[in-house]
C-alpha cells in the first residue's frame, strides 16, 4: 500500500508539473495532441516466480496473446530547442494469458487455463528529441512508465501497480502546419508484482516486455 501512495503520488506531481508547464506556455509554442492505436506484441512473463508464503518458487515463462493498444498523447516541443520536447501518454491493452502448462517449484500442474490480462501503461513524463526534415519528423523517446496491470479468470481478479521503462521510436509526416501522421514503435519492460492471485492466494512476480507497432494522428498547435 505504501508502494502504490509512492507511485500514486510521485506520478501526480510529475504530471501535475508537466500539465501546469503546457498550459502556461505562449499561444505561439508549439504544443500537439494525438490518438494513437495499434498492435501490442508482448514477449512472454519471464523470471516468473509464484509465493504461497513459504518463499518464492520458480515456474515457467508464460505465452501473451497479441492484443490491439490505444490511447492518446499530449506533448510540447520547447520553442528555444525546436529538437526538444516533452510529452505524457495513456495507452491500454489486453495480452491475455494463453492456456499453457504450467510449472511451479519444479512440479508439473499439466495444462492451465488461460487468464485475462488487462496493462494500462501511463507514462507521466517523455523526454523527446526530433529531427525535422520539412514534412518528415523522425523522433525518439522515453520515459517512466507506471503499469497498472490486472489478472481476471471471470470470478477472481488481481491488480498491481508498477513502475518501469517505456521507450519510443517514430516518424511524423507533417500534411498541413497542424496535422501530422505518425507511425511509432514503443517497447515497455516492467516488474509485475502482484501479492494474491484470487481464491488460491498465491502471490506472483514476472517480468512483463512488450513491444507496440502504433499508428497516430496529431494535431499541432
Amino acid at each position: 500500500m505504501r508502494r502504490l501512495c509512492s507511485v500514486i503520488g510521485w506520478s501526480s506531481v510529475a504530471t501535475g508539473v508537466l500539465c501546469l508547464t503546457l498550459f502556461s506556455l505562449p499561444v505561439q509554442a508549439e504544443m500537439y495532441v494525438a490518438g494513437q492505436v495499434g498492435v501490442n506484441i508482448p514477449q512472454k512473463l519471464r523470471t516468473v516466480q509464484w509465493d504461497a508464503g513459504g518463499g518464492p518458487l520458480d515456474g515457467n515463462n508464460l505465452s501473451l496473446h497479441n492484443s490491439l493498444m490505444y490511447g492518446a498523447k499530449l506533448g510540447y516541443y520547447f520553442d528555444s530547442l525546436k529538437w526538444l520536447g516533452v510529452e505524457t501518454e495513456v495507452f491500454n491493452a489486453t495480452p491475455h494469458v494463453k492456456q499453457q502448462n504450467l510449472t511451479i517449484g519444479g512440479i508439473d500442474f499439466g495444462t492451465a487455463p488461460g487468464l485475462n490480462l488487462r496493462v494500462l501503461t501511463w507514462a507521466p513524463v517523455n523526454l523527446v528529441v526530433r529531427y525535422q526534415m520539412g514534412a518528415f519528423e523522425p523522433y525518439a523517446g522515453v520515459g517512466l512508465g507506471v503499469f497498472f496491470s490486472r489478472f481476471s479468470d471471470g470470478t477472481d481478479s488481481s491488480s498491481s501497480t508498477d513502475v518501469g521503462l517505456n521507450a519510443q521510436l517514430g516518424l511524423r509526416y507533417r500534411v498541413t502546419t497542424n496535422l501530422a501522421f505518425f507511425g511509432e514503435y514503443k517497447f515497455n519492460h516492467a516488474t509485475l508484482s502482484h501479492s494474491n492471485m484470487g481464491t488460491t492466494g498465491l502471490g506472483m512476480s514476472a517480468y512483463y516486455n512488450a513491444h507496440n507497432l502504433v499508428f497516430g494522428v496529431g494535431y499541432h498547435f
